[in-house]
C-alpha cells in the first residue's frame, strides 16, 4: 500500500525526546507501529492507518460496529498510557486523523505555544476519577407519625400518597446531592483542578441507584497518597456512599486537543 493511500492517526502529544523513537514493540488501531513526528520542541505519537479503513466514510461505518470500536478505542488508549509512561502527554480523542505527517508537523508549529503551556499545566499531575453511588432509601426522611387523613376519599388519599412519595425522592435526592457535594469539596482541596462529568447511563454502567458524583481530579504526584487515603476515609466517614477510585490516568480531562482533521 502507498503512502498516498494511508494517513496519520494521533494519538498523543509530548515534547520532544532527546532520543528517537517511541515506545519500542508499540502497535496502534490498525496494529500499525507507533512512532514520533517531531517539530518545534513537540512530538506528536502518531501511526499510519490505511484509508480503506479509516477514511471518512469506512471510519463512519466502523464507528457503527461495537466490537471493532472497541478494540480500535482500547488500543488508541493503550498507545496513550505506554507513551504517558515515558514523559507528561496530551491526550488526543479518538479518530484524531491527519491527511500526512506534514500536516501534523504543521500543526504542532501553528499550536506550539498552546500544546507547551498545556505540557507545563499538566507537568508533575496525574488525572484521579472519583465516584459515588447512593441508595435513594438511605436519604429518604423519617417517615411521619401522620398519614392521609382518613376521612379523605380513596381518591384524594392516593394524591397525596403520591404526592409525599414525589416530595421525598426530591429530598433524598437533595441531601444525596449535599453529601456529594462535601465530598468533592474535600477532594478538590488536594487537587489542583477537577471536572465534573455527567452520570452513567445506569443501564450501561451495571449499578443500581444513584451515580451522584463523577469527576476527574487532576492530582500533583506529590500528593498522590494523600488523595488517595482521603478517598478511603471519606467512604470510610460516609458509609451510605459507595466511593470508586480509579487512576492513575493520563489528563484526559485537563487537555484541550486538537480537531479532527479529515483525511481526503
Amino acid at each position: 500500500m502507498t503512502d498516498e493511500e494511508r494517513a496519520t492517526w494521533l494519538y498523543a502529544v509530548t515534547a520532544a525526546r532527546d532520543e528517537s523513537g517511541a515506545p519500542p514493540g508499540l502497535t496502534g488501531v490498525a496494529d500499525e507501529p507507533v512512532r514520533l513526528v517531531e517539530n518545534a520542541g513537540l512530538a506528536a505519537v502518531v501511526g499510519s492507518v490505511p484509508l480503506a479503513d479509516f477514511g471518512e466514510e469506512p471510519l463512519r461505518a466502523h464507528l457503527e460496529d461495537l466490537p471493532w470500536l472497541e478494540r480500535a478505542a482500547r488500543a488508541h488508549h493503550r498507545v496513550i498510557g505506554r507513551a504517558a509512561g515515558y514523559g507528561q502527554v496530551i491526550p488526543l480523542r479518538f479518530a484524531t486523523i491527519y491527511h500526512d505527517d506534514g500536516r501534523v508537523r504543521t500543526m504542532l508549529q501553528e499550536r506550539r505555544d498552546d500544546l507547551t503551556d498545556t505540557l507545563a499545566r499538566v507537568a508533575g499531575r496525574t488525572e484521579w476519577g472519583v465516584k459515588a453511588y447512593v441508595d435513594p432509601r438511605a436519604f429518604l426522611p423519617d417517615p411521619g407519625d401522620e398519614g392521609p387523613s382518613g376521612g379523605d376519599s380513596p381518591g384524594t388519599a392516593y394524591l397525596l400518597r403520591r404526592r409525599a412519595q414525589r416530595d421525598d425522592k426530591e429530598t433524598a435526592h437533595l441531601r444525596a446531592t449535599e453529601r456529594a457535594e462535601e465530598i468533592h469539596t474535600a477532594l478538590a482541596a488536594l487537587a489542583a483542578a477537577t471536572a465534573a462529568h455527567p452520570p452513567q447511563d445506569a443501564r450501561l454502567a451495571a449499578y443500581e441507584g444513584w451515580m451522584v458524583l463523577n469527576n476527574s481530579y487532576l492530582v500533583p504526584d506529590d500528593r498522590t497518597e494523600e488523595f488517595t487515603a482521603a478517598v478511603t476515609g471519606l467512604g470510610e466517614r460516609y458509609g451510605d456512599v459507595d466511593l470508586e477510585l480509579s487512576g492513575p490516568w493520563p489528563p484526559y480531562s485537563f487537555t484541550a486537543p486538537p480537531e479532527r482533521e479529515e483525511a481526503s
